[in-house]
């Protein structure tokens, strides 16, 4: 009797373990899926109140002379020199004008997006969906279409500010701290991806601070929220809503991977471009150069941080306060600085006229002198004319020094122009041409200084094509056409 007893209690202690041990995995279960730092339950409510604040943008733009694409599918299928000499029989097919260099304009439609920031009709999106537009329209999520005309645009950060009539139907999204944001938090995407507008995606920071050569100020978010064709100039949000980024752009490749404007870098540019319908950057007038560990080591920098001055252009502001070649860059008015991208960002947010303290390293030793920072691109500049940015092809060129010879591969003694940047979505990048491309000929033309560059380009019309002569490191020459 005592055993059928004890072996009721043991049975009795085991039900009430295996009850709790049920309920504690359900509770433990329970508040894993509540969570808010986990999978969200759903993205309804912050897709319902941001919505209404993003638009989609229709653009129409004037392609002269058809464009390469035109001409690939509707000029002469044999080139310039046809084997069939006069008697082409696709001459009189393609019409009197297929044998030259003629090729009639078309209109080319393109879609966006993008978001308001306040009831007064101010819209932002990214400069290559409104670049050369000849019609903005904007309709808002509740169908309402109206007429956009373009406040500014910066195609270096390729953010861009257009404006429709005040309303009271617009709904500003809020900005959020695009700074705090951490890798690994849930972001949504809203936008027109392919034309389907008002579409929601939801993502994570994949990474932040991606550099992916679309400018010299890239400083992407990236995330896995899908993005693609038609999001450009969207939001980016944060769980609480709020605008964290802008999207911009996809690896072709890459399925799954997007990448966004910092809201904190746009938002400076977007003030600019509301006041005065233009940006306007800091310039210190040095050229510069990453310090490699093997610099570090050269220079004595211990922690291997900061950015070599390879060159100073006299009577710019860094020669003016006293900045020599060789002195090592490592904080801007406090603010360490690791790279010479970052160097460039930094001085480029500085707002004109400052003085603004440089610190840097001399013969081992720190010391800080004070510049006053000019404008970028001004005309006074002597970078003015050893580094031009062509608005008609979108590049930017520098003469080839030693340092950037090695750098991109070429032999100190090569002549041409140096591609540092492209812009994006500019007749250059589009043509194929790539950040370290050397620019030897225009024209048949030898290309040894920007001079000769602007004599070259400045003779071309528009319409009119330029034949250029590009070397790319070690893989060769490259010919290529672009319609100007």
């Amino acid at each position: 009797m005592r055993r059928k007893r004890n072996l009721a209690r043991i049975i009795m202690v085991l039900f009430v373990v295996g009850i709790a041990i049920a309920i504690g995995y359900q509770i433990t279960t329970a508040s894993r899926d509540s969570d808010p730092a986990m999978v969200p339950g759903n993205f309804t409510e912050l897709a319902e109140n941001t919505r209404p604040g993003v638009v989609n943008i229709r653009t129409v733009k004037t392609i002269k002379g058809g464009g390469q694409v035109f001409r690939h599918f509707f000029g002469n299928p044999f080139g310039e020199r046809s084997p069939f000499g006069e008697d082409n029989p696709f001459k009189n097919f393609f019409g009197p004008f297929s044998g030259g260099d003629y090729t009639p304009d078309f209109k080319q439609q393109s879609l966006g997006s993008g978001f308001i920031i306040d009831r007064e009709g101010y819209v932002v999106t990214n400069n290559h969906v409104i670049e050369n537009a000849d019609q903005i329209k904007v309709k808002l999520a509740n169908g309402k279409e109206f007429d956009a005309t373009v406040v500014g645009r910066d195609p270096k950060t390729d953010v861009a500010l257009i404006k429709i009539a005040a309303s009271s139907d617009l709904v500003p999204l809020q900005m959020g701290d695009s700074d705090a944001l951490q890798v690994g938090t849930w972001v949504v995407a809203i936008g027109s991806p392919f034309g389907l507008e008002q579409t929601v995606t939801a993502g994570i920071v994949s990474a932040k601070g991606r550099t992916i050569g679309a400018g010299p100020y890239d400083d992407f978010i990236q995330t896995d929220a899908s993005i693609n064709p038609g999001n450009s100039g969207g939001p980016l949000l944060n769980m609480q809503g709020q605008v964290v980024g802008i999207n911009t752009a996809i690896v072709a490749q890459g399925h799954g991977i997007g990448f966004a404007i910092p809201i904190k870098l746009a938002e400076g540019i977007i003030t600019q471009l509301k006041n005065g319908g233009e940006v306007t950057r800091g310039w210190l007038g040095v050229g510069i150069q990453d310090l490699t560990p093997e610099l570090a080591e050269y220079y004595g920098v211990k922690d291997k941080k900061g950015v070599l001055v390879t060159q100073v252009y006299k009577g710019d502001p860094a020669d003016e306060g006293g900045i020599k070649p060789k002195d090592i860059i490592v904080a801007v008015d406090g603010k360490t600085v690791s790279s010479s991208r970052e160097l460039s960002r930094t001085i480029a947010n500085t707002p004109v006229g400052n003085r603004t303290a440089i610190s840097i390293l001399r013969d081992g030793a720190e010391k800080t002198v004070y510049v006053k920072l000019a404008k970028q691109g001004g005309s006074d500049l002597h970078a003015k004319r050893e580094m031009e940015s062509n608005d008609d092809l979108g590049l930017t060129l520098s003469a080839l020094t030693p340092e950037t010879a090695r750098r991109f591969g070429y032999d100190e003694n090569e002549k041409g122009l140096l591609v540092t940047e492209t812009e994006a979505g500019g007749k250059g990048q589009r043509a194929g041409i790539q950040r370290g491309d050397l620019l030897k000929e225009i024209n048949h033309v030898p290309m040894t200084t920007l001079k000769d560059y602007e004599t070259e380009t400045g003779k071309v019309k528009d319409g009119e094509t330029i034949q250029l002569l590009i070397k790319r490191g070690k893989a060769g020459f490259l010919a290529l056409k672009i319609t100007v």
